[in-house]
């Protein structure tokens, strides 16, 4: 969630460490601050508001060593008392992203030693501990190293202190930190976007880890406190990547590359064909005994795990679950036999869905699948089966073509399942791989409909409620399009099986209700016809998004727009227009797109 920058140099790191914080802005948050050690000692500028009002704030300052935060609120209001760095003492900084849980306790345990509190904050816990340590006479790495012994919790640390006047040291427990290494010049992030401007030279620390950064280096120890190789990656990712170019915001970039995320995320099953080892060298042997899958996720992930359920248990008749991942890890039941997990997750560090896969191992489970978009994060290193979505980096908060990826990941899934599990016939293969192959295309034609769904977005804009219906596949794309005008235009918005419309719905339909309709032209259609007739009856306005042939049956529709057939991949072409008009309703309302009220991109707390 908070955003976590360190820099060690020979230069001014104070741009470096605003550059990395502005990279983070998506993370969300409501308060930032640097602090800096020189040959004076420590300094602190913090801010209640964005990166460019710190960027002001410290306009004229100047270190080669410093740590920086945006703050998302947990413990205390947003405010500038309540941003980070925290001081302990007078000698020792602290950032920090997480939780800790014993807080109080150890809050009440210092301020009988005399240690005055200025924030409302868990983080300033740590910072006292650690100046308390050091004033027992441990230098700061041993400081440190007891204080984090005192914490419960997940989070990760930034600490710098005037006593160890060449040093920073970050720690990771349950949140994840990246190291980098430039000429001479070392960094810890949060993420590696902040990274990216500076070095593709990056590693990164596993679970209580301490990394110790100086002038010589960097050195890594082990929970334990014993010396540890974390192996270095060079990065094949561009900075340009993180620029937003000539569009408008992230989330209308990060929308138009989907064409190109979904082509790359689909290229290894189209070469290879649907095979178990796509998923990993365990794949087959796992596969093969799988009687029942059970989906854990969170938000727009959880979304696709529904549409998933459907795929999966039409093309393998294999049963499967679907569960949110924080009411999944509070549930006492075990799983079926041969239950095979598959874990949902854009950034592989999602706090609720990671304690939720640590249960199933509990419940009994054959093996975890994480699905996800971050090659070295906490969820793929914990799984026995991988599949990356190739989206590249994605800066705006509503999730996109992290979301559209997935799907492909997912039917790549369902369909290797049904080569394996059913021996599924040669053309019915070919055609899931035709769908596969001519996705990009279609998706690309649809994204020239933007102009005509900015003009829905206009009349969208003016509405205080919306509701969304799909059935069978597309009622989970109904899900998702309430959620990303939710997130992003502030609009209640409700998504709902159109079978379900008269068990409650049809109640709030009058002439002020937009109803936002996904329909394909199949098996189905007569009945989604029939609730949209329940619709004109209260004279509710219908926005029709349909395969061709829909808009002819429902030229009561009050907009229309066809979209190409896709077969099954219909749920992944639906959902693009749905992001469209989501995002114009925002544009036209004047909020935030990329960094919505109150929300985080990477949410790493329960």
């Amino acid at each position: 969630m908070c955003g976590i920058v360190g820099v060690l140099s020979n230069r001014n790191v104070v741009p470096m460490l605003l550059t990395g914080l502005e990279l983070l802005e998506y993370r969300g948050y409501d308060s930032s601050g640097i602090g800096l050690l020189d040959e004076h000692g420590l300094k602190r500028i913090r801010v209640k508001g964005r990166v460019a009002e710190l960027a002001q704030a410290s306009r004229d300052a100047s270190a080669q060593i410093g740590i920086a935060h945006t703050r998302w609120a947990t413990h205390g209001e947003p405010s500038e008392a309540n941003a980070h760095p925290h001081l302990g003492g007078s000698s020792v900084l602290v950032v920090h992203n997480g939780i800790i849980e014993n807080h109080a306790l150890l809050r009440a345990q210092l301020t009988a030693e005399g240690y005055q509190f200025s924030s409302q904050t868990d983080t300033e816990v740590v910072a006292h501990l650690i100046d308390a340590e050091m004033q027992r006479g441990h230098d700061l790495f041993a400081a440190v190293f007891a204080t984090v012994r005192q914490l419960e919790g997940a989070f990760a640390l930034g600490i710098a202190s005037s006593k160890a006047p060449d040093t920073l040291i970050c720690v990771r427990r349950g949140s994840p930190l990246v190291l980098g290494s430039g000429f001479q010049e070392h960094f810890f992030a949060s993420d590696i976007a902040a990274l990216l401007p500076f070095t593709q030279r990056i590693s990164y620390l596993e679970e209580n880890d301490i990394a110790v950064l100086n002038r010589d280096g960097i050195r890594v120890f082990n929970g334990d406190g014993h010396p540890v190789e974390r192996p270095s990656r060079t990065l094949d990712i561009s900075p340009e990547s993180t620029e937003l170019g000539h569009y408008r915001h992230y989330m209308q970039k990060e929308i138009a590359e989907q064409p190109a995320a979904l082509a790359s995320t689909l290229e290894r099953a189209l070469q290879l064909g649907f095979q178990p080892g796509l998923f990993g060298p365990q794949a087959e042997a796992i596969f093969a005994s799988v009687t029942h899958i059970r989906i854990l996720a969170c938000g727009s992930s959880y979304h696709a795990g529904l549409v998933a359920k459907y795929w999966i248990e039409e093309m393998t008749e294999l049963p499967v679950s679907v569960d949110i991942a924080s009411e999944y890890r509070y549930r006492l039941a075990r799983e079926p036999a041969n239950t095979l997990i598959v874990a949902i997750s854009q950034s592989g560090e999602t706090a609720d869905l990671l304690a939720a896969v640590r249960a199933s191992r509990e419940r009994g489970n054959v093996a975890v699948l994480a699905i996800c978009n971050v090659p070295h994060s906490s969820l793929t290193r914990e799984a026995e089966l991988v599949a990356l979505t190739y989206a590249g980096i994605e800066i705006g908060v509503a999730s996109t073509k992290a979301f559209t990826t997935q799907l492909g990941l997912l039917f790549t899934l369902a369909a290797t399942l049904a080569q394996q599990q059913l021996s599924a016939p040669p053309e019915k293969m070919a055609e899931y791989r035709h769908q596969a192959l001519v996705l990009p295309k279609l998706c690309a034609d649809t994204l020239a409909m933007e102009q005509e769904l900015a003009q829905w977005a206009h009349e969208l804009s003016h509405a205080g409620n919306a509701l969304f219906l799909g059935r069978h596949q597309l009622y989970p794309i109904a899900l998702e399009g309430a959620l990303k005008l939710k997130e992003i235009a502030y609009i209640h918005a409700e998504g709902y099986a159109a079978g379900e419309l008269k068990h409650g719905p049809l109640a709030l339909v009058d002439e002020h209700m937009p109803v936002i309709v996904c329909m394909r032209n199949d098996r189905l259609a007569d009945k989604v016809l029939s609730n949209l007739r329940e619709v004109e009856a209260r004279g509710g306005q219908i926005y029709l998004l349909g395969e061709a042939g829909c808009a002819a049956q429902a030229p009561f529709a009050h907009r229309s727009l066809e979209l190409p057939a896709c077969g099954e991949l219909a749920p992944i072409l639906m959902t693009i227009p749905l992001q469209l008009l989501a995002y114009h309703t925002a544009c036209r309302k004047g909020t935030d797109v990329d960094k919505p009220r109150n929300l985080a991109k990477s949410v790493t707390v329960e």
